[in-house]
């Protein structure tokens, strides 16, 4: 996943336009039933028109006879198009957003293990989501201990209670765990697995008690009483039955007797989990993920897999942080590891390897792991150069591939049978890397990791990457290695604006059809509204038209604790109770459950184009950085000067845009002071500017980036800006903002010298800009790409054909179809969504969400009309 995502961004709205009205030939008008109704149904029109106005495309009232337009869509029937794989669509998880522990991964315990600590999170401490409880007079005291006496070499942590007794009486002391988020949701009637590893120096014994209770110490179950004896570790069992139904609940293990008792591992399991499996998956997520019916699931990342050291768990490194190592995962759960998250939280490993496979399997999906290729990406560039860890990893990935699919009498193949599943998991495709940055270093490990793979396992299909971002030097450089060496997939990954996925539905139309296929294993919109999942799925028309390239596809991130999250947009929420799917997990679903096996060739008309030069103030910005500024100049075409501010008489002109960063001009510059200060904006001049050159002398004075020149400013979320010395000052992009979205241009690897004054000229010209660093020409764009709102794709499923088309604009789109056959059904199963382009699910409203109803009147040819702000599936029975 990568990091560069910076401000949280709002829905963007697509261009609209009036067309004449063409004859129509067939039915003038179709009824449409309800099913949930039974009633005929109405299509309502769209409100709002959209114009250009300086550059960036705006949405304004339309006038009543503008709120619809006209298309025409013609399918070729008797012609195919090439062939979906059934494996085309599938999920990504990566835990990111809190989606494991406390997410998909059932546990109800927080910091089980007491293995938290500030490597995680500076926060967190070895009792974070503990409390000490005691009663009825009892006192003892208690502390996270690492020693001699500890569970296991990767289970270090235990926690020891010295109890000091009440003298006979009934009292006891312990602790309270309170779960994840506001407590555990227990519901009334269920069973939970109760699990403990304890020992004991009290020679006749501790009597342990377990029960739930509430936040204020209420009983919630009848207790159970544990003994516990000797003192060698020993794990220890019990049922717990809710007698109410709570989201707010709390474990409780409290102990009499006087001694000294260890306790660790400390587990708390609802009985109910997905397929009722031990240490097993929360249900309604898991049933939520199988209801996509995905074809392929990949794991376990991300970042996540290559970030962090990539050496054995060995002191000093014990409390570093460590890549993603399968063999970390497996086996009993008190054995496995635990690591620091890339994302800034704990990762219990709970939900491993084997775990992984096994969801896979039980959702019809095709497993797709991913392991580190010894050089780390997202923000993180480095690569190991030591041959023998190098060794190591290829080996282990080997051994990865033997615990898949090896017999139970191979060495790996044993350990997955002894985890209960002797039948292999029959693994054919496998990752290697994510995201690197270092494209040259990266592909020469890749190289030897395929080697070795080839020369065991010639089945297994090898997924190779092609960087962070869907463009750039890197994408190109690791293309191009890709393209060379004829690997079989490349991964892509982009978090796009709206309108980035609006203009470049034909992205894979040029793609070499005999070059290597893509993975396009993420992507999304940057935010869960209607109008994000709608750009979505105008995009997603051109990867199924494209599917003999696009092979396998995934939207990510797949899940998202609704308190604690790293990233959005997302495609299920929850949080302790409560799941529920995004506007674009209704999108992602309605695609996944009607792909099709084959495309069907169809055309469509376009919306007229509208364009317009770039318009727009200037702007001075930092991130991270403090930075001075000096000298501005902008001249318009003809040579006239619209702005020039040397600062000497301060710094009135200019407008504080985001209300971030300390601004003040000294030593006769313009300096903003604040190195953790993000995106300050400071602007000056008119939003109707055109064609004009910017100048301005820059220097940064300290901090972790460059500068932010601006230009063509509408206003804070609709700009471009030359973003010189970003990412931590390891690249540099010119980005352009439009409702909030952003996506860039043009890139290159140019990074900044603090100290160093540079000469910083744009030239706007139109549509096109040119930029000079120093007097040196750095790079030019045209920004005219359209962003077509009205996009279609035609897929066969046996004997249906499956009319997909995205109306994402604010008219409704009144369409001629001719599906260029006469054998069709009369009638047709329609699927919609509908609704607002700010609509957000949550859990307490859903707005988003299909649908369905039956539509009469089909032919050969015959007019619907598409309602404003809509998905729609036509499905008819075709012969």
């Amino acid at each position: 996943m990568p990091t560069s995502a910076r401000a949280p961004p709002v829905p963007h709205s697509a261009p609209r336009a009036r067309r004449p009205e063409p004859s129509i030939s067939g039915r003038a008008a179709l009824r449409t039933r309800d099913r949930s109704t039974r009633r005929p149904g109405v299509i309502v029109s769209g409100l709002l028109a959209t114009s250009l106005a300086a550059g960036f495309l705006t949405q304004a009232p339309a006038a009543a006879d503008a709120a619809v337009t006209d298309y025409t869509l013609s399918v070729d029937a008797d012609r195919t198009g090439p062939a979906i794989d059934p494996t085309m669509y599938g999920v990504f998880f990566e835990d990111i957003n809190n989606a494991a522990d406390g997410g998909l991964y059932a546990e109800l315990v927080q910091n089980r293990s007491f293995e938290y600590g500030p490597v995680d999170n500076r926060s967190y401490t070895p009792l974070t989501s503990w409390q000490h409880t005691a009663s009825g007079g009892a006192t003892g005291t208690l502390q996270v201990v690492d020693d001699d006496q500890r569970l296991n070499e990767r289970n270090r942590n235990h926690l020891r209670l010295n109890l000091a007794g009440t003298g006979g009486g009934a009292g006891r002391f312990g602790i309270t765990n309170s779960g994840y988020g506001a407590g555990m949701s227990l519901k009334d009637g269920a069973r939970y697995d109760f699990s403990v590893w304890a020992r004991t120096d009290n020679p006749t014994g501790t009597r342990l008690t377990t029960e739930l209770r509430t936040a204020d110490g209420g009983v919630l179950s009848a207790p159970v009483d544990i003994t516990v004896r000797g003192d060698r570790w020993t794990k220890y069992t019990a049922t717990l039955v809710s007698e109410v139904t709570t989201t707010t609940g709390r474990l409780s293990v409290t102990a009499a007797d006087s001694g000294t008792l260890r306790l660790d591992m400390v587990s708390l399991f609802p009985r109910d989990t997905y397929k009722g499996r031990k240490n097993g998956l929360r249900k309604d997520l898991a049933r939520k993920i199988a209801a996509l019916d995905p074809g392929f699931l990949r794991f376990p990342g991300g970042c996540l897999v290559n970030t962090g050291s990539h050496h054995a768990y060995e002191a000093p490194d014990w409390e570093r942080r460590r890549s993603y190592q399968w063999k970390d995962t497996i086996g009993p759960v008190e054995q496995r590891a635990v690591n620091a998250n890339f994302w800034g939280y704990h990762q219990s490993y709970g939900l491993g390897y084997h775990e992984y496979f096994q969801f896979a399997e039980d959702i019809g999906a095709m497993p797709l792991p991913v392991v580190p290729a010894l050089v780390t990406g997202c923000g993180q560039n480095r690569a190991t150069d030591d041959p023998a860890l190098l060794k190591r990893h290829i080996q282990d990935t080997l051994d990865l591939i033997e615990f898949a699919n090896g017999p139970v009498t191979s060495t790996w193949g044993r350990k997955r049978a002894e985890m209960g599943h002797p039948k292999p998991f029959g693994l054919t495709h496998l990752g290697v890397g994510n995201e690197e940055n270092l494209p040259d270093a990266f592909f020469a490990r890749f190289t030897e990791f395929r080697k070795a793979i080839e020369a065991r396992y010639p089945e297994i299909t090898i997924v190779s990457n092609s960087g962070p971002a869907s463009g750039g030097a890197t994408f190109d450089r690791l293309w191009d290695l890709n393209r060379r060496a004829g690997v079989d997939l490349v991964d892509e990954h982009y978090y796009e604006a709206p309108q980035w996925f609006l203009e470049n539905n034909d992205r894979y139309d040029s793609y070499d059809r005999t070059g290597p296929k893509v993975f396009l294993g993420e992507y999304a919109s940057r935010d869960n509204r209607f109008s994000n999942a709608l750009s979505e799925a105008a995009f997603m028309t051109g990867l199924e038209r494209n599917a003999d390239v696009v092979k396998l596809a995934s939207y990510a991130p797949l899940l998202a604790d609704v308190h604690q999250n790293q990233w959005r947009p997302d495609m299920i929420w929850f949080d302790n109770d409560r799941s529920w799917g995004s506007a674009s997990y209704e999108v992602q679903k309605l695609f996944m459950n009607n792909t099709g096996d084959r495309v069907v060739p169809s055309r469509a008309s376009a919306t007229p184009a509208v364009s317009g030069p770039i318009t727009g103030a200037v702007g001075l910005s930092t991130w991270a950085t403090s930075a001075a500024y000096d000298d501005v100049e902008v001249t318009a075409a003809n040579g006239s000067t619209l702005l020039r501010d040397d600062f000497a008489a301060g710094a009135a002109r200019w407008t504080p845009a985001t209300g971030r960063g300390t601004w003040a001009v000294e030593g006769g510059a313009y300096v903003q002071s604040d190195e953790a200060a993000e995106n300050t904006l400071v602007t000056a001049g008119d939003t109707h500017w055109r064609d004009y050159d910017l100048k301005v002398r820059a220097t940064k004075k300290s901090g972790k980036e460059g500068f932010l020149v601006a230009f063509g400013v509408r206003d804070t979320g609709n700009h471009y800006w030359w973003n010189l010395g970003g990412w931590g000052n390891t690249r540099s992009a010119v980005e352009k903002t439009a409702d909030g979205g952003k996506q860039t241009l043009l890139e290159n690897p140019t990074t900044i010298e603090t100290g160093r004054a540079y000469d910083v000229h744009v030239q706007v010209r139109g549509r096109q800009v040119t930029l000079y660093l120093d007097g040196q020409k750095w790079g030019s764009f045209t920004d005219d790409r359209t962003a077509e709102p009205f996009r279609q794709v035609v897929t066969r499923d046996k004997d249906d054909l499956v009319v997909k088309v995205v109306n994402a604009q604010a008219a409704a789109a009144r369409t001629s179809i001719d599906l260029g056959t006469t054998r069709v059904a009369s009638t047709a199963r329609l699927t919609t969504l509908e609704g607002a382009p700010d609509a957000v699910n949550t859990a307490d409203a859903h707005p988003i969400q299909p649908r369905r109803s039956t539509l009469e009147g089909i032919g050969r040819t015959f007019t619907y009309t598409f309602p404003a702000h809509s998905v729609t599936f036509l499905r008819i029975k075709a012969r």
